[in-house]
């Protein structure tokens, strides 16, 4: 299948799910890099190990053996922690043309796009302006009901916005990096799914449920085409989300949504293909990565 086909087809329904791979696109390898950014800061706070990240341990992993260390330290109550730290690399990260014409057309066809970026390129491509969802809980520490879009928007799912996942530089509290991080995502989005009269699980409402003003809304409720993510393992929280979305579906066949990972021909990991059909997502490949992120794709 080609991806503009698949575009074409379902252009009514779908939803985006982009990771940095759109950053990277057409850019040096060094430049918009999140192991680059977790490589600058282990020189700068555990310098015995150079320039290279160590082997035995995921990303996710080695940026709380990064956070102990700092811990470790005797710093001033000045020095910004990891997280700020962090979002203070992405300082000069821009928009590039991708960023743009991708999202014109996500903004062409009302299509919620989520995002485990943690910068504002995707938005500053659009000229998007920050939105603060209908929920009553919000904190900047999982700021789930906050969006980027070109208008407020009466529901996650009712036109273009953008949502991070993972937490946004807006709100530098709401990086997860970490593994204790994706831990505690996990928990705040099980209680949604699984505990209280309203949960998802449930199978009421699906406008009236706990999570029914977050991006939460939309990965459940929306055909997914993922791009420019490499769900590898250290992925933890997203691959346990694509797991209880299965479970809905089975749980409740009739909500049932599609899902999409695109995927160039050097993709070699059997293991991660055969999980993502497990959960129901089709992997399809495709020629070069032109035709993920090239112009002539989203036109």
């Amino acid at each position: 299948m080609q991806l503009k086909t698949l575009l074409t087809r379902h252009k009514q329904t779908l939803a985006l799910l982009i990771g940095n791979g759109i950053n990277r696109y057409n850019s040096r390898a060094s430049n918009n890099s999140w192991d680059a950014l977790l490589g600058q800061l282990a020189q700068q706070h555990l310098p015995e190990f150079g320039k290279q990240l160590p082997s035995g341990m995921s990303l996710t992993e080695f940026y709380d053996v990064l956070d102990l260390g700092l811990r470790g330290q005797s710093t001033s109550k000045k020095t910004p922690g990891l997280q700020q730290q962090f979002c203070d690399l992405m300082a000069d990260w821009r928009a590039m043309p991708q960023h743009t014409y991708v999202m014109a057309w996500a903004q062409k066809h009302a299509s919620p796009v989520l995002t485990t970026n943690f910068e504002q390129c995707l938005s500053d491509g659009i000229g998007g302006k920050a939105f603060l969802g209908k929920g009553t809980s919000f904190t900047d520490f999982y700021p789930w009901e906050a969006y980027f879009s070109t208008e407020e928007l009466s529901d996650p799912c009712a036109g273009f916005g953008i949502w991070h996942i993972n937490g946004m530089q807006k709100y530098h509290r709401s990086i997860r990096l970490g593994l204790t991080h994706y831990m505690g995502s996990v928990e705040r989005a099980r209680v949604r799914l699984h505990k209280g009269s309203r949960r998802l699980s449930a199978g009421g409402n699906i406008h009236d449920w706990e999570g029914a003003a977050t991006w939460l809304q939309i990965l459940f409720h929306r055909p997914l085409l993922i791009i420019g993510l490499g769900l590898a393992e250290n992925e933890v929280f997203l691959r346990w989300l694509l797991i209880e979305r299965a479970k809905y579906y089975k749980d409740f066949p009739t909500r049932f949504q599609p899902a999409w990972f695109v995927h160039t021909a050097n993709e070699q990991d059997i293991g991660k293909l055969y999980f993502l059909k497990a959960v129901g997502v089709e992997a399809f490949v495709v020629p070069d990565y032109d035709a993920i992120y090239g112009e002539n794709t989203w036109t």
